[in-house]
């Protein structure tokens, strides 16, 4: 293998940065390609079958052309989906991402956790799997809050929210008759994390917040391990659709070390 194959990081928007920045930390000197399916966005709202084709036409497409040591699916609604058909036609490593019910079941003081993700993520057979798997015992509140993505991505483009946007979004969990036993909050999606302190705001600031992000940068780099790096160029994004609005991403962008953008 080349040791300037990249790393592939593929989500439907921004939040895929999130998982990013831990792959930094873990791997300074892996070359990155970030792509963000903003063609796509959002994946929360559309059936399972849409989301399936599109992930796996694109995976395909974008393996052929970058050629990349490994694929980082950087979302869990993508993930819960479509992790098992992209491993199926790929014959590289692929890292997904799902909901940290595991460690959210091993932090929880009170026993009930709540679980903020996409429409698409909750309903899942996958994540009902996990939590009988991991959360026996538990009381799990699962709550779709597909308002968050655009929240995330606008405040990414450093835009303002309105005032109690959040709020709004999360208020069915935040209601719920066993809210005020909540001490932990799984954040099922990787934008979710880009709200932290908005969510910290509504749940109360020693809420646990608990996301994958680690964990998943902890595969990446035992799947790479020893494995040879280097830069034959600076990493970049590529983004489908227009490329109209990334001039506002591009100060983000440039804070996660992707220096360009291109349309794919």
């Amino acid at each position: 293998m080349p040791r300037t194959a990249p790393i592939l990081i593929f989500d439907s928007g921004v939040g895929g940065l999130t998982i990013l920045a831990e792959v930094r930390e873990a791997l300074p000197e892996a070359p990155v390609i970030y792509a963000a399916d903003f063609a796509g966005l959002p994946y929360g709202t559309k059936s399972e079958a849409e989301v399936a084709a599109r992930v796996c036409g694109l995976l395909g497409r974008m393996a052929e052309r970058y050629q990349p040591r490994l694929i980082c699916i950087a979302c869990n609604t993508a993930s819960t989906i479509a992790l098992g058909m992209v491993r199926d036609v790929l014959a590289i490593p692929i890292v997904g991402t799902v909901p940290a019910i595991k460690p959210a079941a091993l932090a929880t003081r009170t026993g009930t956790i709540g679980l903020l993700g996409t429409g698409a993520t909750v309903r899942q057979p996958y994540v009902d799997r996990l939590e009988a798997e991991f959360a026996q015992g538990k009381s799990l509140i699962r709550h779709a809050a597909d308002a968050l993505v655009p929240l995330a991505e606008a405040k990414m483009r450093g835009e303002m929210l309105a005032h109690g946007a959040v709020a709004k979004a999360v208020a069915g969990l935040r209601d719920h008759p066993q809210a005020q036993a909540l001490d932990t909050l799984v954040l099922a999606c990787t934008h979710f994390p880009l709200l932290a302190e908005e969510l910290r705001e509504v749940f109360g600031q020693d809420i646990q917040l608990v996301d994958g992000a680690q964990g998943i940068a902890r595969r990446i780099a035992s799947l790479t391990q020893g494995q040879d790096f280097a830069r034959k160029q600076e990493d970049f994004a590529v983004v489908t659709g227009s490329t109209n609005g990334l001039t506002s991403l591009v100060p983000m962008l440039e804070r996660h070390g992707l220096m360009h953008a291109t349309q794919f």
